[in-house]
Parts: C-alpha cells; sequence; structure tokens
C-alpha cells in the first residue's frame, strides 16, 4: 500500500481533489445496535470504539485534514450512571491505549467540550494526549466530549463581553471572525462534510455555528457498522455535490 494519500486515495476509486478538508460525524446508535444483537448497551459503545479506530486510520491514509468526532454530548449526562461510568471508563482506556499509535501516526489529539463533570483521571488522559501530539503535523482528531453547541457560543460570547467589559475589544469591532476565534474550534477549519448515522435527520445541537455551509450525509446503520466501505461512500457522495456557497454556477443566470 502506498504511504502517499493521494496515490491510496485513487487506489480505492477516490479523487483526492475532491476529498473533504474535515470531516465531523455524529456517532449514533450504538445502543440500538447493541439491542439489535441482543446486547447490553455498554457492548455498542465498545462495539462503537472500533470503528471510530477504523475511521481514523483511513483517515489518516487519505490525507484528510481533521476528522471530528461527537463522542458525548452535554445532555448525555441524562442516561443511567452505570452507562456513564463505563463511557468514562471506555474513554479513559481509548486515551491511554491509542496513546502510541496516535503518536506513531503523527496524528495531533484535540478535545473541545466543557471540563465540567469529567472525571480528574479523564482530563489528566486528555491532556496528556494533547501536551505530547501538540507538535504533529498529520490529521487532526478531535473528540468533542461534554460538548453543546449552544454552550459554546455561550461560552463564546461570554469571552466577547469580558474583553469588552475590560476595554480590550470594541463591541463594533465583533464580526465572524471574532466569533469563530472565541469558540473551542479557534484555529480549526469549519467542517466539510458532516455524516450521521443510525438515520436520524437532525444535527443534536452539534458545531451549530461551524457547519453553515457543510454537505449533510445521513446513513441508516448504525455506528458500530460504519467502517472504511461506508465512509468511502460518504466521501464519494461528498465529491458530486456542487457547493456553491450561496452563489451560482459559472455559466447560470442570475
Amino acid at each position: 500500500m502506498s504511504h502517499d494519500p493521494a496515490v491510496y486515495a485513487r487506489s480505492v476509486g477516490l479523487d483526492p481533489a475532491q476529498l473533504p478538508r474535515h470531516v465531523a460525524v455524529i456517532m449514533d446508535g450504538n445502543g440500538r445496535w447493541a439491542r439489535a444483537q441482543g446486547k447490553e448497551r455498554v457492548e455498542g459503545h465498545a462495539r462503537g470504539a472500533r470503528s471510530v479506530d477504523e475511521v481514523t486510520e483511513e483517515c489518516c491514509r487519505l490525507g484528510i485534514g481533521q476528522l471530528t468526532l461527537y463522542c458525548l454530548s452535554s445532555e448525555n449526562w441524562k442516561r443511567p450512571k452505570a452507562e456513564l461510568d463505563f463511557l468514562m471508563a471506555l474513554l479513559k482506556q481509548y486515551l491511554l491505549q491509542e496513546r502510541e499509535k496516535i503518536l506513531r501516526q503523527n496524528i495531533r489529539f484535540a478535545v473541545i467540550g466543557r471540563r465540567d463533570g469529567l472525571p480528574d483521571e479523564v482530563l489528566a488522559e486528555i491532556d496528556e494526549n494533547e501536551r505530547l501530539t501538540r507538535g504533529n503535523t498529520g490529521l487532526t482528531l478531535c473528540l468533542a466530549i461534554n460538548y453543546g453547541a449552544r454552550a459554546e457560543i455561550v461560552d463564546a460570547v461570554k469571552a466577547l463581553a469580558e474583553r469588552v467589559k475590560r476595554g480590550d475589544l470594541d463591541p463594533a469591532a465583533i464580526d465572524e471572525d471574532a466569533i469563530s476565534a472565541s469558540l473551542y474550534t479557534a484555529g480549526m477549519p469549519d467542517p466539510d462534510l458532516l455524516v450521521r448515522t443510525a438515520g436520524e435527520m437532525r444535527v443534536s445541537n452539534y458545531l451549530l455555528w461551524q457547519i453553515s455551509y457543510a454537505e449533510l450525509w445521513v446513513t441508516p446503520r448504525f455506528w458500530p457498522e460504519f467502517g472504511v466501505e461506508l465512509l468511502h461512500d460518504a466521501l464519494r457522495d461528498f465529491a458530486r455535490r456542487e457547493r456553491r456557497f450561496g452563489g451560482l454556477r459559472p455559466a447560470e443566470p442570475t
């Protein structure tokens, strides 16, 4: 297999010039997959972690710049304590077990979301992975943990208001760039492609500001079933889309 992402992309029938720079994913359906298999919900989360690994590795091979995964929403704290405890243990295990592979693959690791409520031992491993990979130049793997887009926008507005209060910012200077720079995703490109599994036709409070012009791709398959083939399907469909960002085709009359 070629180590050149462009050569590899062509080998699997993808045009490297038509790949998204940033793919965001709403990983849905772990519990429903488990029920369909006659298993406990937590087994769906464990199998979903394998899909995370497969998709991350394939994005690395394809040379995609960023992959952002919706791991835990701020609303997910309503779930049973036993399930949340399992998710935190699974997250800590992932952070530890994948660290060597992340470093070897030149992945830059990042997390967005509020830190409140996350166990100290999980926060410590997040911080360590971010520290160790800060200088890496390959795929940015961004996990949205305890994340909600409305909360993110509230935090951004508060940060801007504090700057105005201190006299560091003229309210008239607040524009889209200033707001983007105050979000958790500051410095990251906006997603080009948003993938959602399990057939749900909503964005679930995910990257509301950032996905303004993202292409949406929804599959009825559950996240534990999502792998390289479905990722390729999403990327091929993205390549066929005409992204006009509110404009017209070159030959289209006004």
